[in-house]
């Protein structure tokens, strides 16, 4: 499996990270992509079409922020997006197939 430069945590490391620290699950895609599953739990929020970033003020700046996509290029916007912004502890994951299998 391969994690590209954009990726900063592994499946096996967010699922630790994410059941010993919490946090929220942000899926990036559409809802068209969605309807193919999504992490349980996550929060769909729409990069492409701005819905990410007219809601980013409901989300937690000092909460973990793990985000992912169909490719990881969406979530790792969204993630310097977030950092942009303030937010301390943000983490792209990368594409929805490598943490799908976790489930």
């Amino acid at each position: 499996m391969f994690f590209g430069p954009s990726t900063d945590l592994t499946p096996a490391a967010f699922q630790a990270k994410l059941q010993s620290e919490g946090g929220v699950v942000i899926d990036c895609r559409t809802s068209a992509e969605t309807a193919e599953g999504m992490w349980p739990g996550a929060r769909q929020l729409d990069w492409m079409s701005g819905e990410f970033q007219q809601r980013v003020s409901e989300l937690d700046p000092q909460q973990n922020c793990y985000l992912y996509c169909r490719s990881g290029a969406r979530s790792g916007a969204a993630a310097s997006f977030l950092r942009s912004k303030g937010f301390a502890h943000v983490f792209n994951l990368g594409g929805y197939g490598s943490i799908a299998r976790l489930q």
